[in-house]
């Protein structure tokens, strides 16, 4: 994943009176159980209350290149517009970056948009050269004016950030927008995001709609996660629908998306949209809280406290909340708790809580 700030000014945004990255996935069944070995990556919200829709923690799929979270897939060398037996590309699928950036630097200054667009790509993460940011934004912005949708997207994100190109947030919009038009699916959920921010309500969400729906079949999880608020609560011309909002939730919580597993963790408990299942909500909220999801430590913290989903534990209730403390989170009521344990107890879940870091 790039090591730069990737997000480069992408909107997260909070919606007024609404809401709040492979092939889609098949999922159909709401109750499917994790496994609790596997460790993937707030509250949940009622119908009437609004959540942040996400935005990209990394505008680049890690899918795309091997890496991340990904599914062990090779990178999509279509999205550079070129051809899979190029050299250049050949080179950058095995790893040579320092090949792939020698064979495409000619082309790029020949006016080859795909090569201009890999050459970009690699001095923006720095794979086998020097980063070089500001150099990357002039082949992505001249990729972008051949029409390739990737470097449309990128180039869109640097005008949006300003950093290394003069700010332009109506070129950005134009960008972005023709992106995702073209199926970039990062694009797609961005341009959505930028819908919602022109008009957080009525025609603004109600386009937004039909991108972050293109984005989530495309197997993007924010979007997935977006969706699931969106039909939540009803918005963007969707109708209330829990049991959707659930097979979303379920979408978004296999790929890792960590605030989906909290929410379909807390659904399965409660038995929102669809059936009761407290040993798969346990499970969802354990995976979010060995990703590291503080919100997920504490509430399963609560689960071991009042045995949810599991036997009850309060060496564990208690060695999940101190995690979730030394954090910055609070709980009056799991501080009492804490105040109700004997001094050996307090000992052994420290010692647990140190083992789960």
């Amino acid at each position: 994943m790039r090591g730069q700030k990737t997000s480069r000014a992408i909107l997260c945004l909070t919606l007024a009176l609404c809401l709040a990255p492979a092939a889609a996935l098949a999922v159909d069944d709401p109750k499917t159980t994790p496994t609790e070995s596997k460790p993937l990556p707030t509250t949940t919200p009622a119908p009437a209350e609004m959540k942040r829709l996400p935005a990209p923690t990394d505008m680049v799929d890690p899918q795309r290149f091997g890496g991340g979270k990904g599914n062990g897939s090779e990178p999509d060398l279509d999205r550079f517009g070129g051809a899979k037996t190029d050299p250049a590309y050949g080179a950058f699928q095995r790893g040579l970056y320092m090949t792939a950036y020698n064979l495409a630097l000619p082309r790029a200054t020949a006016g080859d948009a795909a090569a201009q667009t890999l050459v970009a790509e690699i001095l923006s993460r720095g794979l086998g050269v020097p980063r070089n940011d500001k150099e990357a934004a002039k082949w992505y912005a001249l990729a972008a004016e051949q029409g390739i949708p990737e470097a449309q997207f990128q180039y869109a994100l640097m005008l949006l950030d300003g950093d290394f190109v003069k700010k332009d947030a109506q070129a950005a919009y134009a960008l972005m927008q023709s992106a995702a038009e073209a199926g970039n699916r990062l694009a797609q959920f961005n341009f959505a995001q930028m819908l919602v921010g022109r008009e957080s309500e009525g025609k603004g969400m109600d386009d937004a709609v039909i991108y972050y729906q293109r984005a989530a079949d495309a197997g993007l999880a924010d979007a997935q996660y977006a969706m699931s608020q969106i039909f939540a609560n009803g918005v963007g011309g969707k109708k209330h629908d829990d049991v959707e909002a659930r097979r979303w939730l379920l979408r978004a919580a296999i790929q890792g998306y960590d605030t989906a597993q909290l929410d379909l963790g807390t659904w399965l408990m409660d038995g929102r949209g669809g059936d009761r299942d407290r040993k798969a909500g346990f499970n969802w909220m354990r995976i979010a809280a060995l990703d590291g999801n503080v919100a997920a430590q504490n509430r399963l913290a609560k689960f071991y406290m009042q045995g949810l989903g599991t036997d009850p534990d309060s060496i564990s209730a208690a060695a999940w909340y101190m995690l979730a403390r030394r954090a910055g989170l609070k709980d009056a009521a799991m501080d009492d708790f804490l105040d109700g344990l004997t001094d050996e107890e307090m000992k052994t879940a420290l010692q647990r809580a140190n083992r789960l870091r």
